[in-house]
Protein backbone atom coordinates (compact mmCIF):
# COMPACT_ATOMS: atom_id res chain seq x y z
CA UNK A 1 0.00 0.00 0.00
CA UNK A 2 1.72 3.25 -1.25
CA UNK A 3 0.11 5.23 2.09
CA UNK A 4 0.70 3.34 5.33
CA UNK A 5 -1.81 3.23 7.96
CA UNK A 6 1.20 5.04 10.19
CA UNK A 7 1.08 8.69 8.38
CA UNK A 8 -0.95 11.19 9.72
CA UNK A 9 -2.62 13.40 7.25
CA UNK A 10 -4.77 16.71 8.14
CA UNK A 11 -7.46 17.40 7.14
CA UNK A 12 -8.10 18.43 3.41
CA UNK A 13 -4.61 16.76 2.41
CA UNK A 14 -4.34 16.04 -1.35
CA UNK A 15 -3.09 13.27 -2.96
CA UNK A 16 -3.23 13.98 -6.55
CA UNK A 17 -2.36 10.29 -7.20
CA UNK A 18 -2.42 8.02 -4.15
CA UNK A 19 -1.28 4.85 -5.61
CA UNK A 20 1.98 6.50 -7.34
CA UNK A 21 3.17 8.02 -3.66
CA UNK A 22 5.34 6.05 -0.91
CA UNK A 23 4.36 7.70 2.51
CA UNK A 24 5.22 5.84 5.54
CA UNK A 25 5.65 6.99 9.19
CA UNK A 26 4.92 10.94 8.74
CA UNK A 27 2.95 13.50 8.77
CA UNK A 28 1.03 15.57 6.57
CA UNK A 29 -0.42 19.37 7.88
CA UNK A 30 -3.62 20.57 6.71
CA UNK A 31 -4.20 21.22 3.13
CA UNK A 32 -1.43 20.46 1.68
CA UNK A 33 -0.78 18.99 -1.54
CA UNK A 34 1.31 16.08 -2.41
CA UNK A 35 2.12 15.29 -6.14
CA UNK A 36 3.26 11.86 -7.97
CA UNK A 37 6.18 9.94 -6.94
CA UNK A 38 6.80 11.53 -4.17
CA UNK A 39 8.33 9.70 -1.28
CA UNK A 40 8.26 10.56 2.32
CA UNK A 41 9.78 8.68 5.24
CA UNK A 42 9.11 7.80 8.49
CA UNK A 43 9.78 10.93 11.16
CA UNK A 44 9.48 13.68 8.23
CA UNK A 45 7.02 16.37 8.80
CA UNK A 46 5.58 18.93 6.36
CA UNK A 47 3.53 21.60 7.69
CA UNK A 48 0.01 23.39 6.95
CA UNK A 49 -1.00 24.06 3.19
CA UNK A 50 2.50 22.97 1.49
CA UNK A 51 2.89 22.30 -2.09
CA UNK A 52 5.39 18.90 -2.65
CA UNK A 53 5.61 18.74 -6.38
CA UNK A 54 5.94 15.21 -7.79
CA UNK A 55 9.39 13.26 -7.95
CA UNK A 56 10.59 14.86 -4.40
CA UNK A 57 12.50 12.64 -1.59
CA UNK A 58 11.75 13.63 1.80
CA UNK A 59 13.68 11.51 3.75
CA UNK A 60 13.03 10.63 7.95
CA UNK A 61 14.25 13.92 10.24
CA UNK A 62 13.13 16.68 7.36
CA UNK A 63 10.54 19.11 9.18
CA UNK A 64 9.08 21.13 6.59
CA UNK A 65 6.81 24.24 8.14
CA UNK A 66 3.77 25.82 6.93
CA UNK A 67 3.21 27.10 3.20
CA UNK A 68 6.49 25.96 1.87
CA UNK A 69 7.01 25.08 -1.89
CA UNK A 70 8.77 22.40 -2.90
CA UNK A 71 9.34 21.96 -6.91
CA UNK A 72 10.05 19.24 -8.79
CA UNK A 73 12.46 16.65 -8.20
CA UNK A 74 13.81 18.03 -4.76
CA UNK A 75 15.91 15.65 -2.85
CA UNK A 76 17.10 15.69 0.92
CA UNK A 77 19.61 14.19 2.74
CA UNK A 78 19.79 12.73 6.00
CA UNK A 79 23.42 11.97 6.25
CA UNK A 80 26.45 13.47 5.94
CA UNK A 81 28.82 10.49 5.24
CA UNK A 82 26.82 7.63 3.77
CA UNK A 83 28.41 4.26 3.67
CA UNK A 84 26.99 0.64 2.71
CA UNK A 85 29.17 -1.09 5.02
CA UNK A 86 31.17 -0.72 8.18
CA UNK A 87 35.11 -1.34 8.77
CA UNK A 88 34.38 -4.80 9.15
CA UNK A 89 32.63 -5.41 6.10
CA UNK A 90 29.13 -5.78 7.55
CA UNK A 91 25.98 -4.42 6.26
CA UNK A 92 25.03 -1.09 7.99
CA UNK A 93 21.96 -0.35 10.08
CA UNK A 94 20.16 1.89 11.31
CA UNK A 95 22.13 1.24 14.65
CA UNK A 96 25.26 2.37 13.06
CA UNK A 97 24.41 5.75 12.08
CA UNK A 98 22.30 9.15 13.29
CA UNK A 99 19.72 10.93 11.47
CA UNK A 100 21.15 14.25 10.52
CA UNK A 101 17.80 16.76 11.05
CA UNK A 102 17.11 19.38 7.99
CA UNK A 103 14.46 22.44 8.63
CA UNK A 104 12.66 24.33 5.74
CA UNK A 105 11.23 26.94 7.35
CA UNK A 106 7.54 28.88 6.75
CA UNK A 107 6.89 30.19 3.21
CA UNK A 108 10.29 29.09 1.96
CA UNK A 109 10.16 27.84 -1.70
CA UNK A 110 12.64 25.40 -3.50
CA UNK A 111 13.06 24.92 -6.86
CA UNK A 112 12.90 22.09 -9.05
CA UNK A 113 16.09 19.61 -9.12
CA UNK A 114 17.90 21.03 -5.92
CA UNK A 115 19.29 18.98 -3.21
CA UNK A 116 19.18 19.91 0.47
CA UNK A 117 21.74 18.37 2.33
CA UNK A 118 21.55 17.44 5.87
CA UNK A 119 21.93 19.41 8.99
CA UNK A 120 20.37 22.75 6.80
CA UNK A 121 18.18 25.14 7.74
CA UNK A 122 16.81 27.00 5.19
CA UNK A 123 15.63 30.31 6.13
CA UNK A 124 11.76 31.71 6.36
CA UNK A 125 10.41 32.93 2.74
CA UNK A 126 14.01 32.03 0.91
CA UNK A 127 14.30 31.02 -2.14
CA UNK A 128 16.26 28.05 -3.46
CA UNK A 129 17.13 28.58 -7.04
CA UNK A 130 16.66 25.39 -9.41
CA UNK A 131 19.27 22.82 -9.71
CA UNK A 132 20.97 24.77 -6.71
CA UNK A 133 22.94 21.91 -3.87
CA UNK A 134 22.24 24.21 -0.10
CA UNK A 135 25.16 23.20 1.36
CA UNK A 136 25.04 25.40 4.64
CA UNK A 137 22.42 27.53 6.25
CA UNK A 138 19.87 29.76 4.11
CA UNK A 139 18.96 32.99 5.94
CA UNK A 140 15.28 34.12 6.25
CA UNK A 141 14.19 35.85 2.79
CA UNK A 142 17.60 34.87 1.25
CA UNK A 143 17.61 33.61 -2.77
CA UNK A 144 20.49 31.22 -3.34
CA UNK A 145 21.62 30.00 -6.63
CA UNK A 146 24.19 27.61 -7.95
CA UNK A 147 26.48 24.55 -7.10
CA UNK A 148 27.47 25.11 -3.99
CA UNK A 149 24.42 27.52 -3.87
CA UNK A 150 25.39 31.08 -2.72
CA UNK A 151 23.27 34.06 -1.52
CA UNK A 152 22.38 36.16 -4.94
CA UNK A 153 19.47 38.44 -3.64
CA UNK A 154 16.42 38.90 -1.34
CA UNK A 155 13.27 38.44 -1.87
CA UNK A 156 11.99 41.43 -0.33
CA UNK A 157 13.95 43.25 -2.96
CA UNK A 158 12.47 41.10 -5.27
CA UNK A 159 9.16 41.64 -5.03
CA UNK A 160 8.89 45.53 -5.23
Amino acid sequence: MPISDNVRLGEGVMIHHPQLVNLYGCSVGAGSRVGAFVEIQKNAHIGERCKISSHTFICEGVTVEDEVFVGHGVMFINDIFPQAANEDGSAQSEADWSVVETRIKTRASIGSNATIMGGITVGQSALIGAGAVVTKDVPDFAIVAGVPAKVVGDVRDKRK
